[in-house]
């Protein structure tokens, strides 16, 4: 299971924040969004899907290792 973390890790410190420089990739595209997308494409929401996927991925299995540790009454 240790390997999951790992893998996780490792995606979202590379393909989720790739390029490095300036400033990674996926928080020019959240600043762009938060400031209303206006000159978005679709090419331009699919790279934020594509950089922000490692770190909802991360989200998800730590919901579910959380819920998986709660115990069930």
């Amino acid at each position: 299971m240790q390997n999951y973390w790992r893998i996780l890790i490792i995606l979202c410190l590379t393909l989720g924040l790739a390029p490095f420089l300036p400033e990674p990739h996926l928080w020019g595209k959240l600043k762009w969004v938060a400031g209303g997308g206006h000159g978005m494409t679709v090419t331009d929401w699919f790279d934020l899907f594509l950089h922000g996927a490692p770190f909802l991925l991360l989200i998800a299995y730590t919901m579910f290792k959380i819920n998986q540790r709660t115990p069930k009454k």
